[in-house]
C-alpha cells in the first residue's frame, strides 16, 4: 500500500502542532516553510484535518492551525483517514472467475481467500494506527524536539524557568 505524500505532510504537521504551547497556532505558511512544502497545497490539505476535527483553524493576523483536541485524543488513524479515507486499499475483482483458469461458480461460493487475507491485514494496520496517539508520538521524541520545534516554527521560546537547551 502506498499512501499519498500528503499523508506524511499532515502526520508531521499535526505532530509539530502538538509540540506548541496550548493556544498557540501556526499558519499554513509557517508549516510550509518549516518543512519546505508548497504552502497553497499544504493549506488545502490542512483543511482536511479541520473537517475531521483533528485541527481547528482561526483567521486573522494571529490566525493559524492548532490541535482541536488533546494529543492523547488524536490517533494516527484519524489523521490518515482524514487524508486518505477509510476504504480498504485492496479490491478483489474476482479474477478467479475469469479467463482460461476460471473456477466454476460452485468453487467460488466463499469469499476469495486473498480478499479475506488482504482485508485482515488492513484491519490489523488500522488497529495499529488507532492504538497510537499524538501523545504517544510526542513521548518518543528526543527531549529537545519540542523546544526546537516551537522556536523554529513560531519563534516561541520555552516558558520561564525552563532550561534554554536540553
Amino acid at each position: 500500500m502506498k499512501l499519498p505524500v500528503s499523508t506524511e505532510w499532515l502526520l508531521h504537521c499535526a505532530t509539530s502542532l502538538a509540540q506548541l504551547e496550548p493556544g498557540t497556532t501556526a499558519s499554513a505558511a509557517q508549516l510550509a516553510e518549516y518543512y519546505d512544502l508548497p504552502a497553497p497545497y499544504l493549506a488545502k490539505q490542512l483543511q482536511s484535518l479541520v473537517k475531521a476535527g483533528v485541527l481547528s483553524a482561526t483567521t486573522g493576523p494571529r490566525g493559524g492551525f492548532r490541535l482541536a483536541r488533546e494529543p492523547a485524543e488524536i490517533t494516527l488513524l484519524q489523521i490518515v483517514e482524514a487524508v486518505d479515507g477509510a476504504s480498504a486499499p485492496y479490491e478483489c475483482r474476482e479474477i478467479r472467475r475469469q479467463g482460461r483458469g476460471a473456477l466454476p461458480a460452485e468453487e467460488c461460493r466463499q469469499a476469495c481467500i486473498l480478499a479475506v487475507k488482504m482485508a485482515e491485514a488492513h484491519r490489523v494496520w488500522r488497529g495499529s494506527l488507532a492504538a497510537v496517539s499524538l501523545a504517544d508520538v510526542l513521548a518518543d521524541l528526543p527531549p529537545s524536539a519540542p523546544a526546537r520545534t516551537r522556536s523554529l516554527l513560531t519563534g516561541q521560546t520555552r516558558p520561564p524557568g525552563e532550561d534554554a537547551l536540553r
